[in-house]
């Protein structure tokens, strides 16, 4: 239990037609909240963190913090570097203690994202068991999510996505379908859920999951998107902005209701109660709650 890279959590994930929930969090009220809901769950959970927060906080102060509480949790749980392009930045991260590094290629051209993607899974390997994930294609963000979803080179192209996985050496594989990062403009954002499908089969024929899919740009998709994207093989399901707007929204909301209080502590427990509430909500959608061994 405890401290665990994400492999293996994610693997039985797909093998057992539910999903992990990875959430992105900046402070460490979000981590506990997270790591708490999980426990009371009996779930395993990924922990994220972007580069921003991680150069805040410092890598080492992240993994101390975390190391503190998943110790004691009685569930697995991994802390991912997420969204990376700087490969010296993952190789700090997985020399601090990260469990599973992301390194984002998807910015270069496909050689050059083999390449670099491929030199931070040889490091993270070598020091044992970091897990790591590479993206095949452009993740948009809300605002062009429209014209990455209908640009064929921006989508991950299924004839590559073994090679990518085959060369690249990743543990875990993003493929780029259409999501976006932030919250939808959209009521029907555009989702190429038959791209995601066979590149689960070209990557796990029949079922034999080898390397586990990853869906990025999670928040504010409809509960039957997120369980379609989890039927065709998403192990991997990542939450950011939402806890970026709840961690916000809860902070103004009360100490606008309480404008003669002066007490940190009670807001920092508001915003736990609220974190925690979201991310419960998303591992019932998931169908994770339980599945820790």
């Amino acid at each position: 239990m405890a401290i665990a890279s994400a492999t293996q959590m994610l693997i039985d994930a797909a093998t057992g037609k539910y999903c992990i929930g990875a959430f992105n969090i900046t402070c460490f009220v979000q981590m506990e909240a997270v790591i708490e809901t999980a426990i009371e769950k009996r779930t395993p959970v990924i922990v994220q963190t972007s580069v921003t927060p991680a150069q805040f906080h410092t890598p080492e102060v992240i993994v101390a913090v975390y190391r503190t509480l998943a110790e004691r949790a009685s569930v697995p749980v991994c802390l991912h570097l997420d969204h990376c392009e700087e490969i010296d930045f993952c190789k700090r991260c997985a020399d601090a203690g990260y469990t599973n590094i992301m390194i984002d290629g998807s910015h270069h051209d496909y050689e050059q994202n083999v390449r670099v993607t491929r030199e931070v899974a040889d490091y993270c390997h070598k020091l044992g068991d970091v897990s790591v994930e590479g993206e095949l294609g452009t993740v948009g963000g809300v605002e062009d999510q429209i014209s990455v979803a209908e640009d064929e080179a921006q989508l991950a192209d299924p004839k590559l996505a073994a090679d990518f996985v085959n060369r690249s050496g990743v543990d875990l594989f993003a493929p780029a379908i259409g999501t976006a990062h932030g919250v939808y403009v959209t009521e029907n954002p555009k989702i190429d859920f038959e791209r995601f499908a066979t590149v689960q089969q070209i990557i796990n024929p029949n079922g034999n999951i080898r390397i586990p899919l990853v869906v990025h740009g999670g928040t504010g998709l409809k509960p039957e998107v997120v369980k379609r994207l989890v039927a065709s093989g998403g192990a991997k399901f990542n939450v950011s902005t939402d806890l970026k707007h709840t961690l916000i929204d809860t902070t103004f909301n009360y100490i606008n209701d309480h404008r003669a209080e002066y007490n940190p502590g009670r807001v920092d427990k508001a915003v736990k109660n609220a974190i925690k509430q979201r991310v419960a909500y998303y591992i019932d959608l998931l169908g994770s709650e339980g599945k820790a061994k």
